[in-house]
């Protein structure tokens, strides 16, 4: 099995430690983590902000840069779902704007091995118990592409469930947006914030000491947030619980 990580944009220039706990933690899993250097932006807020045929050198990269691995994963619910639900419609509007069938093929190859970190482990690995050691009071919030578009569920739960010492405590309104929208955030800041704070309030009402997602974009919007109430609840990214154990914790 040849697996390749998927860095993204917000991971590589805002939360390396993210990075390498995806490593960290698939190596203790068996798997052997290859990071070809070809790779780059997945296009996502090109395409959102209506850019398509800029996106599309992005895609032909994106399938270039990993068609040697047998599977792709991303620390990233957002960009797993770009690829997974974009890429298609990417290559079918140049297919019927009479550009050919290359963009189509090129996604029909990047599609189904691409995977976001915690259904990577459990439905490829069939793993739930990680050997995770993290004992903290968590609260975990289930961001709009991974709970909507490539609805992961339980998994993420079931992960933070089996980790040694965590108590995962309930977050009410946890399936409503945090308002952060990539691009959203940008051109409608003042409803972003209020959503931003709602869900912060929601955080912290939780008691737990840290929040986590599995998308640093949200995160970081959620950290910035609750940073500016005076919260003291810790943002953290799934990796990086999944990553710790007894004599390391992240």
């Amino acid at each position: 099995m040849r697996v390749a990580l998927f860095i993204t944009c917000v991971n590589d220039t805002l939360y390396p430690r993210t990075g390498h706990a995806v490593v960290t933690l698939l190596e203790r899993l068996g798997v052997e983590v290859g990071f070809p250097p070809g790779q780059s932006c997945c296009g996502q807020a090109q395409f959102n902000t209506g850019y398509r045929h800029q996106t599309e050198p992005l895609v032909r990269r994106y399938a270039t840069a990993f068609q040697d691995y047998d599977y792709v994963v991303t620390p990233s619910g957002s960009c797993a779902a770009m690829v997974r639900d974009n890429y298609p419609r990417i290559g079918a509007k140049a297919a019927a704007e009479g550009r050919g069938q290359e963009l189509t093929e090129l996604a029909a190859a990047a599609v189904p091995k691409t995977y976001e970190l915690t259904e990577f482990i459990t439905d490829v690995l069939k793993v739930t118990d990680v050997g995770a050691y993290y004992p903290h009071t968590v609260t975990y919030h289930p961001t709009c592409h991974g709970l909507r578009m490539l609805r992961l569920g339980d998994r993420p739960r079931r992960l933070l469930s089996a980790v040694e010492g965590l108590e995962l405590v309930e977050l009410p309104g946890a399936e409503e947006c945090c308002g952060f929208g990539g691009t959203f955030a940008v051109k409608n800041t003042a409803v972003s914030a209020a959503m931003g704070a709602d869900k912060a309030r929601n955080i912290t009402a939780t008691g737990a000491e840290a929040v986590c997602t599995v998308d640093n974009s949200c995160q970081m919007h959620i950290g910035g947030t609750l940073a500016r109430q005076g919260s003291t609840v810790r943002p953290i990214h799934i990796a990086e619980i999944l990553a710790s154990t007894e004599g390391d914790v992240w």
